[in-house]
């Protein structure tokens, strides 16, 4: 296996093991045993367990676009955001993606608390970038990229404490199934 497929193992497994413990909760060892690499050999990939973090991160948010873009493709305005949102809700599915995209807002805050800016700094990179991309693909309009991701929050919300689709907390997200 060449570096890059290595690195791409590194991340995906990263990803599963900072989504089910965060940051501080994930040691760099379970992420190298989950990838059958050596400690050492991790370092090597990466300069540290905050760009393994930074990495996974990046990739989840990415994954996140690519599902936007796919859905969206051709589209503007309220049929690019419903469609996006559509999407999403297949996306929210995978434990582990929404997991680890909690995780981001959950680590970035644990790590401010103790005075570790660096990952904070990348979070909100990645975020603005998403949004912008959002926001350009819906119009342009703040209020509407404002609004698409707030019903975004809402339902990361509903998934995670386990609410049906059908459940009456899912009335009033346009472009969500359960909301007819």
């Amino acid at each position: 296996m060449s570096a890059e497929e290595r690195r791409e193992s590194v991340v995906r497994a990263a990803m599963i093991e900072f989504a089910r413990g965060g940051y501080r909760g994930t040691s760099t060892e379970a992420i190298a045993r989950r990838v059958g690499v050596s400690q050492p050999y991790l370092f090597r990939l990466f300069p540290g367990k905050q760009a393994i973090f930074e990495a996974a991160a990046e990739r989840c948010v990415e994954e996140t676009w690519r599902v936007f873009d796919e859905a969206s493709a051709g589209l503007t305005g309220e049929a690019a955001a419903d469609a996006m949102s559509g999407a999403y809700l297949g996306l929210v599915e995978d434990r582990d993606q929404l997991m680890m995209q909690m995780q981001l807002y959950v680590s970035v805050f644990a790590a401010r608390a103790a005075g570790e800016e660096g990952i904070g700094e990348s979070a909100r990179r990645l975020w603005e970038d998403l949004f912008d991309r959002v926001r350009i693909r819906i119009g342009g309009d703040m209020k509407d990229a404002t609004r698409f991701f707030a019903h975004g929050m809402l339902i990361n919300t509903l998934v995670a404490l386990g609410y049906p689709p059908d459940h009456r907390m899912w009335t009033g997200l346009d472009g969500c199934e359960g909301t007819e």
